[in-house]
C-alpha cells in the first residue's frame, strides 16, 4: 500500500472520529426517543380553533371532515375554521355543509398569507376565546382522540405542541405507499422521537412541523397573528422561538395522518423547497441570533445547536466524499499505470468509507423503526427491511438537494411551487380506518 493511501486513510480516520466526538451528546441523548413524555389527563375542557389552509382542497378534503366529525371531543369546544383563495373555490360550499367556518384570503401566495388572513380576521373578543390554535393541512386525517389529547397536552407547561405523525398512506392499500413514502415516513421519527425529545431535555426549540402543530393564544398574541413568509414557516416560527423564548412539546400521543408523496419527483422537489427554506430563514435570522448571544457572553442550548449542530454531520459527510473522489483518482492513476495500488485505493478510499457511512445511516432508520414501531405496524416484513435498505440512499441525497437549495438562496430564486399529486383511497372513508387504526393502539401512556 502507498504512503499515499495510508496518509489519506489517517486524515479520514482522524476526522471522523472527530465528528464522531462531537456528535456523541446527540448519539446519547437518542436514548430519550424510548422515554415517552409524562402523559396527563385535563382537568378542563378548553377551546381549540382548527385552522385549515385549503386553497384548492375539493377533492381531497372530505376524509379530513369525515374524521372531525369522528372526534370524541366535546363539539362545544373546537370551531373548524377553512381558508381558501377565490370564493367559487368548491371547497367552500363542502367546508360549509360541514358546518366550519370560512375564511376568504384572495391576496395569499403561500401557507403564511393563508394564517396570518385567519388570525387578522378575528376580533378581539374572538381570539381570546381559544385557548389554542392548531394548523391542519386539507390532505391530513386525524385520529378520533386527537384533538381530546391536545387538550390534555395543554396541561404541560408549553407554548407551542408538535403531535405524532402517521401515514397516511397506510390506511389505503399497498399501492398507496413506496420506497419513497416509507422512507419519508420514518423521517419523523428521526426528527421527532430521536431528535426532538432530546431537545425538550435541553430546552431546545423543537424543529417544528407547520402540520399538526399547536399553538397557546399567548404566541398568536406576541407575534400579531402569523408573520411567517418563508418557504418553511415552521422553521421560522422555530428561529423566532430562539428570540421570543418560546417553549416546544413533542407530544406523541395526539395522532396526526399526513399524505407523503408516492414519486421520486414530487419527493425531490419537495425536499428542495423545504432546504431552501431553510436557508431564507437563515439568512433573515442569523445576524440577530448571533447578535444577541454575543451580546450575553454566552450561547444558550438552543443557540449552540443552531450554530454547530449540523456542523459534526458536515465534516464526516465532507470528508468522506473527499476521500472517495481521492480514491477514485487514485485508483484511476494506478490502473492506466498497471500499479497494484488500484486495488487498496478502491477498496480503502472508495468501497470502505461508503459502507461505513451506508451502514451507519442504515443503522439510524433501524432505532428510529425502533423508537416508533407502531407507526409501521402495517408494513410487511419485507416493506420494512426494503425500506431500512433504501433509507441510506434516500438519506444521502439530501447532499445534492442541500447543494441545489443553496443555489436558489444565493441567486434569491425560489423552486416554483406545484399542487401536490393527491393519492385517490379505494376505502370509502378513510377517516374510518383511522379509527380503526387508533383502536388498535398498544402505545404506553404513563
Amino acid at each position: 500500500m502507498s504512503v499515499l493511501i495510508r496518509n489519506i486513510l489517517l486524515v479520514y480516520g482522524v476526522l471522523s472520529l472527530l465528528a464522531v466526538l462531537l456528535y456523541l451528546p446527540k448519539i446519547l441523548g437518542f436514548r430519550y426517543g424510548f422515554k415517552k413524555p409524562p402523559y396527563k389527563r385535563a382537568q378542563e375542557k378548553r377551546k381549540i380553533s382548527v385552522i385549515i389552509p385549503a386553497r384548492g382542497e375539493s377533492a381531497i378534503i372530505g376524509d379530513l371532515f369525515a374524521s372531525l366529525e369522528k372526534q370524541t371531543y366535546d363539539r362545544a369546544f373546537y370551531d373548524v375554521n377553512v381558508v381558501v383563495k377565490d370564493p367559487d373555490d368548491p371547497t367552500v360550499a363542502l367546508a360549509r355543509d360541514f358546518g366550519a367556518r370560512v375564511f376568504v384570503v384572495p391576496n395569499q401566495c403561500c401557507k403564511g398569507d393563508a394564517l396570518d388572513g385567519y388570525f387578522k380576521a378575528l376580533s378581539k373578543d374572538e381570539l381570546s376565546a381559544y385557548a389554542s390554535f392548531v394548523i391542519v393541512d386539507a390532505d391530513a386525517v386525524l385520529a378520533p382522540d386527537y384533538l381530546a389529547e391536545l387538550n390534555n397536552a395543554l396541561e404541560h407547561d408549553y407554548d407551542i405542541f408538535l403531535t405524532r405523525k402517521f401515514a397516511k398512506n397506510y390506511l389505503g392499500e399497498k399501492k398507496d405507499r413506496s420506497l419513497f413514502s416509507n422512507c419519508s415516513t420514518l423521517t419523523w421519527p428521526m426528527i421527532d422521537d430521536l431528535g426532538n425529545l432530546y431537545r425538550m431535555q435541553k430546552d431546545i426549540p423543537l424543529n417544528l412541523c407547520g402540520q399538526g402543530m399547536m399553538l397557546r393564544r399567548r404566541v398568536i398574541e406576541e407575534i400579531g397573528g402569523w408573520p411567517y413568509r418563508t418557504l418553511t414557516e415552521d422553521y421560522e416560527l422555530k428561529l423566532d422561538s430562539l428570540l421570543r423564548g418560546f417553549t416546544s412539546m413533542f407530544y406523541p400521543y395526539a395522532i396526526i395522518y399526513t399524505e407523503e408523496a408516492l414519486g421520486h419527483r414530487e419527493n425531490y422537489t419537495r425536499r428542495v423547497r423545504w432546504l431552501t427554506g431553510y436557508s431564507q430563514c437563515d439568512k433573515k435570522y442569523k445576524s440577530e441570533i448571533k447578535r444577541r448571544a454575543k451580546e450575553r457572553g454566552k450561547m444558550t442550548n438552543g443557540e449552540r445547536e443552531y450554530f454547530f449542530g449540523i456542523m459534526p454531520l458536515l465534516i464526516f459527510a465532507v470528508t468522506t466524499i473527499i476521500t472517495m473522489l481521492a480514491g477514485v483518482g487514485l485508483a484511476s492513476f494506478y490502473a492506466i499505470h498497471h500499479d497494484r495500488n488500484w486495488f487498496w485505493a478502491s477498496w480503502l478510499l472508495v468501497f470502505m468509507p461508503f459502507w461505513i457511512m451506508y451502514t451507519l445511516l442504515f443503522l439510524f432508520g433501524v432505532l428510529a423503526l425502533w423508537s416508533d414501531p407502531d407507526t409501521f405496524r402495517v408494513l410487511s416484513g419485507g416493506e420494512k427491511l426494503g425500506m431500512l435498505l433504501f433509507n441510506p440512499f434516500y438519506l444521502l441525497e439530501y447532499i445534492p438537494l442541500f447543494l441545489s437549495s443553496r443555489i436558489y438562496a444565493r441567486k434569491n430564486k425560489t423552486p416554483a411551487w406545484k399542487q401536490t399529486e393527491r393519492i385517490r383511497y379505494e376505502s370509502e372513508n378513510v377517516a374510518e380506518r383511522a379509527a380503526e387504526s387508533r383502536k388498535k393502539e398498544t402505545r404506553k401512556v404513563n
